[in-house]
């Protein structure tokens, strides 16, 4: 059984997809914070801005791989061409495997992940987007997206940048100092021209 967050149908927001109408399937529990509040300032990712924790959000609950994928199937309009899906969470490597990326193909979908890098994933996922974190040991060398939120303290893009991603980008991280990562991540795009700039769009137009 998967242990899901919640499942929802809306448009990818961010990175090479943003735009795109997708199902998100946000996955329970990460290898890098509990997703309790009390436990932030211990986590190896202290700006997570996700809430992944428990399986009470909207679809939420705890799945069999066919089970998830007709609750997927279910919430797309009738007769979508080539539905997209985005498993996601907190860390959806901790949980997917290959009898979910078959049972999703076989519906049809185009399947896409959003990792942290630091577990392998199954083989079959269509679009693989990693986004590292520090103080952390990346094992995902190889994908389709890297996506670096800047500036965070022990991450340097220009350590990622021989990894084999056909498309990378840096995202301002959102804090109290929101203008000034704004800044920082144009500039870098505009002095490292290999990055592209990667922007939030959902949250700008109130999108969940």
């Amino acid at each position: 059984m998967y242990k899901i967050k919640e499942i929802y149908y809306t448009i990818q927001g961010e990175g090479y997809h943003a735009g795109r109408p997708a199902v998100f399937c946000r996955f329970s529990g990460c290898n890098l914070w509990s997703g309790r509040e009390e436990d932030r300032s211990k986590a190896i990712c202290q700006f997570c801005d996700t809430n992944f924790w428990g399986t009470d959000g909207k679809n939420g609950g705890k799945y069999s791989a066919e089970e998830l994928a007709q609750k997927i199937k279910s919430l797309l309009p009738e007769n979508a061409p080539k539905p997209f899906i985005v498993l996601t969470g907190g860390e959806p490597a901790l949980q997917v495997d290959e009898k979910l990326i078959e049972t999703l193909h076989n519906q049809g979908f185009e399947i896409a992940i959003e990792t942290n890098g630091t577990k392998p994933l199954p083989h079959g996922i269509d679009w693989i987007c990693m986004s590292p974190k520090a103080n952390t040991e990346i094992i995902l060398t190889k994908g389709n997206e890297i996506k670096i939120v800047i500036p965070q303290v022990g991450i340097n893009p220009a350590d990622f940048e021989d990894l084999d991603y056909d498309h990378k980008y840096v995202q301002a991280m959102e804090s109290d100092t929101w203008d000034h990562n704004i800044k920082h991540a144009v500039q870098y795009v505009l002095d490292h021209s290999q990055w592209k700039l990667s922007v939030q769009t959902h949250k700008y137009l109130g999108i969940d």
